[in-house]
């Protein structure tokens, strides 16, 4: 298993994004049409762990998408009621997958985790956040996050999870 030493932030001209297959259509698209375009308009941003460099572009193994946002404090876990009443700031994680090539070798948990340091230190640097909510896209992905053990519900809608960010830190 051939990969890049870190994740970077998407380029079109250094990583091949239209051939990433993670076996989910939606996830594809997002990072072969759209992952660029919301990196230079500055609504999302985009990371991608290098693999095999196949001509002037290497393939992509594994991706996930941060993006700023707020909530409701009552939609939090009770453990954030001290918040104030305004909508406070979470970082989504709007998506991770890892290509079909590089599943079931431990790649999406060092994706994951990657990805909530991401978030940590992008909190700590500036960009506040209470936490991460991550809106799950079925039962096989929701099967891997609650394999990672950091996650709470988030509200009632059972497809979407919390982690505060003090629990991050301590990754």
């Amino acid at each position: 298993m051939l990969l890049g030493s870190t994740f970077e932030i998407a380029n079109a001209t250094k990583h091949d994004l239209k051939k990433f297959d993670c076996g989910k259509s939606s996830l594809n698209e997002y990072l072969s049409r759209f992952s660029i375009k919301n990196n230079m308009l500055g609504l999302s941003r985009t990371w991608v762990l290098p693999g095999k460099a196949g001509g002037n572009k290497a393939d992509v193994a594994a991706y996930y998408t941060l993006a700023g946002s707020s909530v409701s404090r009552e939609a939090l876990p009770k453990q954030s009621k001290s918040l104030p009443a305004y909508p406070v700031p979470i970082i989504l994680l709007a998506r991770l997958a890892v290509s079909l090539e590089y599943q079931h070798k431990q790649l999406g948990m060092k994706t994951l985790v990657h990805a909530l340091q991401t978030a940590c230190s992008l909190s700590q640097q500036g960009i506040p956040a209470v936490g991460v909510v991550i809106d799950v896209l079925d039962n096989e992905a929701m099967n891997f996050y609650h394999h990672a053990g950091i996650f709470t519900p988030f509200s009632d809608n059972p497809l979407r999870l919390f982690v505060h960010m003090s629990a991050i830190a301590q990754l």
